[in-house]
């Protein structure tokens, strides 16, 4: 036998399922282009020319366990489906005398081809998309960089590292597959579950159970900390319930459907309810892929662009002025730090304006009811409940800083709830039962408060002897746990950006030269570089996933095509031949191709829906709390979205069409 007998059979094979190869093929290179390029540009010393230089890097490094992981798994989904469809020709080639190791060396060589086409293009491609991937983060965050050819050793490791023990591990699941069958079943693996599917009603209800439990959880989910450990076990739940449902909930459905003899036997219904159970049977898990992957992408798209475009929003309620300086309470550091900024201003000649100036205490709580409850067994127990924080200062110094003239009697108070509304008259903490005079829709600005996740209170009273009490009380409580009594002193410098930073650097340096201790300096300018990082991070690796996500459903949507093609060849030469007539046959495949086809958009779109509460609630431990732009966000993401999906159906329906034209 010629020794390249086997190696020619492989590329003959592989020729030969080019409808299926090609596609896998093209898969398996952007995947490890994009898997290069994110290792690569995590390993780029030149993020660290960049601000926020280490944000960036922790998301990138992210990404890439996050891309290695969906690799391995859709990578060995596709590479099922291409021995699922190959099962007869192996068959076929065992019983014309071919041994099983004959079969597993054909594979073999039929991997390395794969490998070798695979890596050697993805690599040149995802060089190729280095540079400009670098270039697209520089942009950005407004950065100049040289550019230049750059190729990461590093990253070339993994993905051989990874990519390799990938086909290793895919081949050998392969021949496991056909060691473990005899020729017969082999040849006749595609005409497997020509049974018509039976009524699950037991997988049903569990899929309906997990789905309802998963969407309960969203919608009653009201405390940013409480969705944080709650989110992950909603999704888990929907993701089983969608593949519940559409395995076993789909099948149920049509069985119940096809039982019912006034609505099963007509024309139309008879022909599209039978159909439609072999069809969910057969595509059920593929449909469940496309629904998932498809809430993925909406879902990640967005929430990373409502991040990015709210950006300017989020870093004003983080940083409510240019220049903030909290420090602990102590009057002669008060007074030092204020001279510090008057004398550097003078000495720059720069004005401050927009001034923010007053003492607060803030401590944590547990509500019930009008009271806030301060023991600490009483909090611990309930740290994901009704856990609140509270904000104390005095009426002269929210009267000052907010430009207004409120009067307040001897225990009344003036309330603004954080995230949380409050719905008494009274409000009791510690000792104090004080009256509700008037709930205020704004509250001074701060900072440390607009980052705490949990929602709370900000409440003024009378006098500073008042807010000097409650701190005494909540130290006594507390202990070493307990909060300082802080003065917060912002203004905003109308400069420029690098005369911003520059007098920032001064008035740090010259905070510490004082000696001064207890105390922490921010700026809106040089922080927001930070923000830009992360957010900026959020979407590209929102966008760099979805890229990923999307080739995964259009990859699932033409196999399932073809699939679909080669079934529904075979039922218009059914249908045909016991007299159905040829155009009322077509219109009902076709209808169900559209049902099927469209039914994970739709899913995909119901489960964004009742995720947008729970999803809203981690958006504002971000500090994204601007519901409408995540909303309009959402529609736009879902608008575009569809148009995609409507595109990859028209491209992938021409592979089916084409099939079953050969009628």
């Amino acid at each position: 036998m010629n020794k390249l007998f086997y190696q020619k059979l492989a590329f003959t094979n592989i020729k030969k399922n080019s409808k299926t190869y090609i596609p896998f093929l093209l898969t398996c290179i952007i995947t490890i282009a994009l898997f290069y390029d994110i290792c690569s540009l995590a390993g780029n010393s030149g993020l660290d020319s960049m601000p926020g230089a280490g944000e960036m890097r922790m998301m990138l490094i992210l990404g890439t366990y996050v891309v290695g992981f969906f690799a391995i798994i859709f990578l060995f989904y596709t590479n099922s489906f291409l021995m699922k469809r190959r099962k007869k020709e192996f068959g076929l080639f065992n019983i014309l005398g071919m041994e099983k190791r004959h079969v597993s060396l054909i594979i073999a060589f039929e991997t390395l081809i794969t490998a070798l086409i695979s890596v050697s293009l993805g690599f040149l491609i995802g060089i190729s998309l280095d540079k400009l991937l670098f270039m697209a983060i520089s942009k950005m965050f407004d950065t100049n960089i040289t550019l230049g050819f750059y190729i990461s050793s590093s990253a070339i490791k993994s993905s051989l590292i990874l990519f390799g023990l990938i086909f290793l591990f895919m081949y050998l699941n392969s021949i496991r597959q056909i060691k473990l069958a005899n020729p017969i079943e082999l040849l006749h693996s595609t005409e497997y579950g020509e049974k018509e599917p039976k009524s699950k009603w037991i997988m049903t209800i569990l899929g309906i159970v997990c789905l309802s439990i998963g969407y309960y959880i969203s919608l009653t989910t009201k405390n940013p900390i409480l969705a944080m450990m709650l989110f992950f076990g909603a999704v888990i739940l929907v993701i089983i319930g969608t593949y519940l449902l559409f395995t076993a909930g789909s099948v149920t459905l049509l069985k119940a459907l096809k039982k019912n003899k006034k609505y099963f036997y007509k024309p139309n219904h008879f022909i599209s309810v039978s159909g439609m159970i072999y069809r969910m049977k057969q595509n059920a898990a593929g449909l469940a892929n496309i629904c998932i992957l498809s809430t993925m992408v909406l879902v990640m798209i967005s929430t990373t662009f409502s991040l990015w475009i709210g950006m300017e929003d989020l870093t004003t309620q983080r940083y409510p002025r240019e220049i903030v300086a909290y420090i602990d309470a102590n009057e002669k550091d008060i007074q030092t730090m204020r001279d510090v900024s008057k004398q550097l201003l003078k000495d720059k000649n720069l004005e401050k304006e927009n001034i923010l100036d007053y003492r607060y205490v803030e401590f944590a709580g547990y509500q019930e009811e009008q009271s806030i409850l301060t023991d600490r067994e009483n909090i611990y127990a309930n740290m994901t409940g009704a856990i609140c924080t509270v904000m104390v200062t005095d009426l002269d110094d929210y009267n000052q800083s907010m430009h207004t003239n409120y009067t307040l009697n001897d225990n009344e108070i003036l309330l603004y709830g954080k995230r949380k509304e409050f719905g008494y008259d009274e409000f009791e903490v510690f000792d104090y039962k004080f009256k509700v005079k008037e709930q205020v829709d704004e509250f001074m600005g701060n900072g440390n408060a607009a980052a705490n996740v949990s929602s709370g209170y900000f409440i003024v009273v009378k006098d500073e002897t008042i807010v000097n009490d409650i701190y005494e009380s909540q130290k006594e409580v507390y202990g070493e746990h307990s909060s300082n009594l802080y003065d917060y002193y912002g203004f905003d410098i109308d400069a420029s950006k690098s005369e911003i930073e520059e007098y920032y650097d001064s008035y740090t340096k010259a905070l510490e030269d004082a000696g001064i201790e207890g105390y922490d300096v921010e700026c809106k300018t040089v922080s927001y570089a930070g923000f830009m990082a992360l957010y900026g991070g959020f979407l590209f690796i929102g966008i760099f996933l979805s890229v990923l996500f999307i080739m995964a459903a259009i990859l699932i949507i033409y196999y399932k095509q073809i699939t679909e093609g080669y079934e529904d060849k075979e039922r218009f030469e059914i249908m045909q031949k016991v007299g159905m007539d040829h155009k009322l046959v077509k219109k009902s495949i076709n209808s169900q191709v559209l049902t099927v086809f469209f039914l994970p958009l739709v899913t995909a779109v119901i489960h964004l829906a009742f995720a947008f509460p729970i999803i809203s609630e981690l958006l504002r431990m971000l500090m994204l709390s601007n519901t409408q732009l995540y909303i309009y966000c959402t529609l736009g993401c879902i608008g575009v979205f569809t148009l995609v999906y409507i595109l990859i159906y028209s491209v992938t329906a021409k592979s089916y069409y084409s099939i079953v034209k050969r009628n």
